[in-house]
């Protein structure tokens, strides 16, 4: 395709809107000018950067509604979900505007003959590469505190979101951010390469898949930059009892759903006790059986909307079908629509542990279900992930589900709770869910300069 940025609404599968790639000489031309620019932003004031960040949250609340119908034409996501993350991301962005100062202020360290601080200092240019699956929020996780550190940033956002990159920039501008601080770029592979390469580039973030973290860190690594990875994740969900099994389902299958499935913290893995598990899936069927096929920009009760593509959806239908040949069970769903990117919820069972299907992550909205008769075996299953993302833990006895996550090895975990959002908390994983953490105060950690100064009595 000459135009991989591009909106193609997978409703329809028609290409709406296509953008270009810029020139290479256009590269060179960002770099210079977000270079330049880095040159003034680096020495502007917490103050001075919290009044505009703070400003670009509030403008995020305000056009919740614009960013949320952009990401139903790009992407199929509902606008009730888009609204509530162009929301969330405008808290994202107060909270470094109101905390940047405190967490980073100059730190005092007692040395014998002087006197001595650790500060934190803008390192340059950073390059965002992010994914189409929270167009908004995820480039505001990586924004927020890198603006507020003094860092300039460039953003090379997933090709088929290019209207939410730019309006995630004109916000920014509107706010008052200086020409050059933030760049969004239509960048080429090739050119993300020339771009990392750049002595003038001191690190990358990425969100995405595997495939796309091993070869941007591999790059970063060759040019001795800084990177941070997210790559999503098999997040187990353990169910170890349930007094209401009825509810338990629908909170199972809501948090499953969600964003039609495409969630790097979703529920990958439901993994239930055997007691409960009929029941339990009986109810998940059911709600799978219930839903219909729904217009993400005018959504109503149980519906389900399209994948963010053609592509995805057919990637996860070959998915499904490589299961149910390795021996999976598909209880209902799982119907690819002709052309577009509906794809129809799923409940699979008996996928064998261990297959290769089963170390995959169904990116989208397929529920699967795994029987276990012990804590143990649910802890191990639970374990037996080649990624750590995040996961959770239920049980009528909060002191049971503790113990049980205790034993859990991912970023995040949460007990009778599917997960909690805020800004305050750090998000990242461990094994293969990539290294690094994003939001709360650690998420200014990452790209800075940790200098001491020394002064000699």
């Amino acid at each position: 395709m000459s135009n991989p940025y591009r909106v193609q609404n997978p409703m329809t599968n028609e290409v709406v809107e296509t953008f270009d790639h810029p020139t290479e000489e256009q590269v060179q031309e960002i770099l210079a000018k977000s270079d330049e620019a880095f040159q003034s932003w680096r020495h502007t004031s917490y103050e001075e950067r919290a009044a505009i960040v703070g400003k670009a949250a509030q403008l995020l609340k305000e056009r919740k509604n614009e960013l949320a119908k952009i990401m139903a034409e790009e992407m199929g996501k509902s606008v009730p979900e888009g609204e509530w993350e162009a929301d969330f991301s405008g808290d994202i962005l107060q909270f470094y505007a109101d905390h940047a100062a405190e967490h980073c202020a100059d730190q005092k360290v007692d040395v014998p003959g002087g006197k001595a601080v650790v500060r934190r200092l803008p390192l340059g240019i950073l390059l965002g590469i992010m994914p189409w699956n929270f167009p908004v929020y995820q480039v505001a996780r990586f924004a927020g505190p890198n603006l507020m550190n003094g860092n300039c940033i460039l953003l090379k956002h997933a090709e088929i979101t290019p209207k939410s990159a730019a309006a995630f920039e004109a916000i920014l501008k509107e706010a008052g951010l200086p020409d050059g601080v933030f760049t969004n770029v239509y960048a080429s592979h090739d050119q993300i390469e020339t771009i990392i390469a750049d002595p003038r580039v001191q690190g990358v973030s990425l969100t995405g898949s595997e495939r796309a973290g091993a070869k941007v860190a591999e790059t970063a690594g060759k040019n001795l930059k800084k990177v941070v990875l997210e790559l999503g994740g098999t997040d187990p969900y353990v169910i170890l009892d349930s007094a209401d099994i009825k509810t338990a389902a629908q909170d199972a299958w809501a948090k499953r759903v969600q964003n039609a499935g495409q969630v790097c913290t979703s529920n990958k893995r439901i993994i239930v006790m055997e007691d409960i598990y009929d029941e339990f899936v009986d109810e998940m069927v059911k709600i799978a059986e219930s839903y219909k096929k729904g217009d993400p920009s005018n959504p109503g009760e149980n519906e389900y909307y399209p994948m963010s593509s053609r592509n995805a959806a057919e990637l996860l239908d070959d998915q499904v079908k490589r299961a149910v040949k390795a021996g999976a069970t598909l209880r209902t769903g799982g119907e690819l629509d002709d052309t577009t990117a509906y794809y129809s919820p799923a409940v699979l069972t008996d996928l064998p542990v261990g297959s290769d299907e089963y170390y995959e992550e169904f990116f989208g909205p397929v529920a699967e279900i795994y029987k276990v008769s012990s804590e143990d075996e649910a802890v191990a299953l639970a374990n037996n992930s080649r990624q750590g993302l995040g996961g959770a833990v239920f049980s009528e006895d909060t002191d049971r589900a503790i113990k049980v996550a205790d034993q859990i090895d991912t970023g995040m975990i949460h007990v009778n709770l599917g997960q909690y959002f805020s800004a305050v908390l750090p998000f990242g994983g461990v094994k293969r869910s990539g290294f690094g953490r994003e939001l709360s105060v650690f998420a200014l950690d990452e790209f800075v300069n940790k200098q001491y100064l020394y002064v000699n009595d």
